[in-house]
């Protein structure tokens, strides 16, 4: 047994050797600045949005509230967290490996023979035989090679990418209840747009009916005074559905069933924070989960290389016994009562059809594959990023202009009034001025909400840390 015990403890000695490359970080280059298209872009600084935490961004208790439910209850990021606990046990699985494996038993037998029976007994010869047994056995694979500890560093990685995936889904998680509610609120503000519009028209066309019976109006500037209502009327409701389908989309995001949603600070009260830096795009190899998820998988397939690389190699493996047995139950635990066996053996593959050699070739491209998917989304997000900056300055402006129409056009529904009024004109430019306004309020809504949903894409682009306060 020495022989055997010294030849295991030589071998994992030499247990250094690791078969595959080591990992190292694919060079991606990547730009000093993110790209901007305002006319002179900030210099690039080292400050990000993403730095901040998310109940910071637009400060309503609402919003606030609705995130932190989502985040307890909604349904992708509990299944996400499941995927963690799988993970991290099949670590645990592939660390066992890396010990020896200990088992135990206990067994007792009693066996009579037949005094009559074909074989003849010697005289003195018990017919009646007892034993007993206690045994401790133990296996163990020596990692001569690396091959269990390259399947324990592959195991570590796709740990490690399963709980980058879960912050991914919380990060989107987050970013789609603040844009659904952001979407919401433009409802709500085209809705009172609308039903004010409404009432509007419907003073509008009780005050054409009047001057219509007194002769100052004709009848068809009462058919163009009603026209504005109905407009409004179907636009009322067409913005009442959707409300009640975004609610219908928040609660689920919520993780319960179908029901209103308490409402916050109204949209146009809402406000971007003062600045929106986007920081150095270097920063997004560790902020983002999507690029952190990448780099490990690429890990765990460049440890799968070591993993096939071994299976040229002998496997090495040490069994041993030791127990006690014994006819009688009060000698069991004696010296006389001692069993033990050790065995050492080695499995090397002589011919498998080139099966090995395809295993390392099918690893090493399937490492080449992730490096490829580590770039594209680094690429990937430095896009996405490019496209919430150009989406937040752009709306921004286009916000500003359709105020600016809004104002103009509101100034242009109180003239052609007076001028309805005062009999210098019919009722059709009353109408074009009102029904250019209610369209025009209606878009400067969603703009607004444009303008802040930009703010939430560039803020989830940047790697935001929406999971700092997950558990809040």
């Amino acid at each position: 047994m020495s022989r055997v015990v010294v030849t295991g403890i030589v071998a994992a000695l030499s247990g250094g050797c690791m078969m595959g490359p080591n990992y190292a970080r694919p060079v991606v280059t990547v730009p000093e600045a993110h790209r901007e298209v305002s006319a002179s872009p900030p210099a690039a600084t080292p400050a990000s949005l993403a730095d901040m935490q998310w109940s910071a961004v637009f400060r309503d208790d609402a919003l606030n509230a609705l995130v932190r439910t989502a985040l307890a209850q909604n349904f992708d990021v509990r299944i996400a967290a499941e995927r963690v606990v799988q993970a991290r046990e099949r670590l645990g699985i592939a660390r066992a490996a890396l010990y020896p494996n200990v088992d135990g038993g206990v067994s007792t037998t009693a066996n009579r023979r037949s005094e009559i029976g074909s074989a003849i007994l010697p005289a003195g010869v018990p017919l009646q035989v007892e034993s007993s047994r206690i045994d401790f056995s133990s296996s163990w694979e020596v990692d001569v090679w690396g091959r269990v500890r390259r399947l324990n560093e592959a195991a570590r990685a796709q740990y490690l990418a399963t709980e980058a995936a879960r912050h991914a889904v919380v990060t989107t998680l987050v970013a789609d209840v603040t844009d659904t509610y952001l979407r919401l609120r433009s409802l709500d503000l085209q809705l009172a747009i609308a039903q004010r519009t409404r009432e509007a028209a419907a003073n509008g066309y009780r005050l054409t009916d009047l001057r219509r019976s007194r002769g100052v109006a004709t009848g068809l500037d009462v058919r163009q005074a009603e026209q504005l209502q109905f407009l409004a009327a179907g636009q009322i409701a067409s913005l009442e559905r959707a409300i009640a389908q975004t609610e219908n989309a928040l609660s689920l995001l919520m993780g319960r069933a179908p029901g209103e949603i308490e409402r916050g600070a109204a949209i146009e009260t809402l406000q971007a924070p003062p600045q929106v830096p986007a920081g150095l795009p270097s920063a997004l190899l560790e902020r983002r989960p999507d690029i952190r998820q990448a780099e490990q998988e690429l890990i765990a397939a460049n440890a799968q290389i070591g993993v096939a690389r071994a299976q040229f190699f002998p496997r090495i493996g040490l069994t041993g016994l030791f127990g006690f047995e014994s006819r009688s139950l009060s000698d069991i635990l004696t010296s006389r009562a001692v069993v033990w066996n050790a065995t050492g053996s080695a499995l090397a593959p002589i011919f498998n059809a080139g099966r090995v050699r395809s295993n390392v070739r099918l690893a090493e491209s399937v490492q080449r594959e992730l490096v490829v998917n580590y770039e594209r989304r680094i690429y990937g997000a430095l896009r996405e990023v490019a496209d919430a900056l150009a989406g937040y300055r752009k709306t921004s402006e286009q916000r500003a202009a359709q105020e600016q129409l809004v104002a103009s056009l509101r100034d242009a529904s109180r003239l052609s009034t007076q001028r309805y009024q005062g009999g210098l004109d019919s009722y059709l430019p009353v109408l074009d001025a009102e029904r250019n306004l209610f369209q025009s309020e209606l878009g400067l809504a969603t703009l607004r909400q444009q303008e802040l949903g930009a703010v939430v894409e560039l803020y989830r682009a940047l790697g935001g840390g929406w999971e700092n306060e997950e558990h809040e």
